[in-house]
């Protein structure tokens, strides 16, 4: 297709230069330039599409750029000598033309090598960078001296390198996230489970009496109980985390969950001489959301906020409208957290304040499950400034 387009493109050229020569010397001598035209472009268009049909033996580009240019002036030389001859034109003027024709090809060869020399570096630019970035360096900007194509293209390398720098820099994130998840899993695990299986072979053993082995059976009980809480836990991150999410969503009236929330939950509090009070105002549109799941986040905070809360200390869970959202607040008058593990309050088994290791009570994944739960619903989760206590704050998207 590209042979047949060059060869109606010579035509064409061939045509329109007959026709002029035509109006000034006579239509014979128009048609005899027009089929001179045709003569000599005719196998320097055979030869330079044969030329691009053979580029992987032609070499480097600059070898392609001067073999197309010597190859086009030494055929139209030729091509105009034989017509020359044919024609009977004298040897003077065929010489004449001839020098004249050398001279222009050899010019034109010296601005191609010269503007190809540029291209050539840019090109070279853009291969050493791309090279570079294939054996790992991501600190590589690939530069190039014009605004041309090749300019572009050295841009969208470099865009290439930055996200490529970025998706390695998130993936070290995320396997140094899973390694500090098995590792803290595992912790967790291998403490219930030893004592589990030091409780089972003193019982199994009979090395006690009756009731201690009541009391050891107990025991175990509650570190079956802490297993089961990890491990639904654990089954209910992942499939947050993994967006494998089938809730139906609705109109939830955040005064009436809070209210029920506080009340299923005041019996714990009262137990830990803590005071537990729900603050929500008349009127606040209600939240568009899945009521058990928005029900889980409250469960989860206001039991931690329990749990860092001193006795004859208070737990206060309020909310309010902010345009198109609604936010809701939990907020406890224990030690809270220092500026430095602020960052880290969501993340998996983090435990922060002067307790940082691992007991009985949760599982250590409290947090974590709240910021999946409202992250799913498309809202966010965040820890806001208080100078006492912890105050841990969410927004849901209201309910049109």
């Amino acid at each position: 297709m590209t042979a047949v387009r060059g060869l109606a493109l010579l035509a064409a050229a061939a045509t329109l230069g007959g026709l002029a020569f035509g109006l000034a010397y006579g239509s014979e001598d128009g048609l005899l330039m027009a089929i001179f035209l045709f003569a000599c472009g005719l196998p320097v268009l055979a030869a330079v599409h044969l030329l691009a049909r053979r580029r992987r033996f032609a070499g480097s580009l600059a070898r392609q750029f001067a073999g197309g240019v010597g190859l086009s002036v030494g055929l139209i030389t030729l091509g105009i000598g034989a017509v020359a001859a044919l024609m009977f034109v004298e040897a003077h003027d065929a010489a004449t033309m001839a020098i004249l024709l050398v001279f222009a090809g050899c010019l034109t060869a010296y601005s191609s090598w010269v503007l190809a020399r540029g291209v050539m570096d840019d090109i070279g630019a853009v291969r050493d960078g791309v090279r570079a970035v294939g054996e790992g360096r991501h600190d590589v900007r690939i530069a190039t001296g014009a605004r041309d194509e090749l300019a572009e293209l050295a841009d969208a390398a470099n865009r290439m390198t930055a996200q490529l720098a970025e998706r390695e820099s998130e993936r070290d994130a995320a396997e140094q996230a899973r390694r500090d998840l098995v590792a803290a899993v595992s912790h967790d695990l291998r403490t219930p489970l030893t004592s589990l299986r030091l409780l089972a072979e003193a019982v199994e053993d009979e090395l006690v009496d009756r009731d201690t082995r009541h009391r050891y059976l107990e025991r175990m009980s509650v570190h079956i109980r802490s297993l089961s809480a990890l491990i639904e836990d654990l089954f209910e991150l992942s499939r947050l985390e993994a967006g494998d999410i089938q809730w139906s969503m609705q109109r939830v009236r955040l005064d009436e969950l809070v209210e029920e929330t506080v009340e299923a939950m005041r019996a714990q509090a009262d137990a830990s001489h803590v005071v537990v009070e729900a603050q929500v105002p008349d009127g606040l549109a209600p939240a568009r959301a899945n009521p058990e799941k928005l029900q889980r986040v409250l469960f989860n905070l206001i039991q931690n906020a329990i749990r860092h809360t001193p006795a004859d200390g208070s737990v206060t869970v309020a909310a309010e409208g902010s345009g198109t959202t609604v936010e809701v607040e939990v907020a406890d008058t224990g030690e809270g957290l220092d500026p430095g593990e602020r960052e880290r309050a969501f993340e998996p088994f983090f435990r922060g304040g002067h307790a940082q290791a691992r007991s009985e009570e949760g599982t250590g994944l409290g947090l974590t499950i709240c910021r999946a739960i409202v992250e799913a619903h498309g809202g966010r989760i965040w820890l806001a400034d208080s100078p006492d206590g912890t105050r841990v704050r969410f927004s849901l998207p209201a309910a049109a």
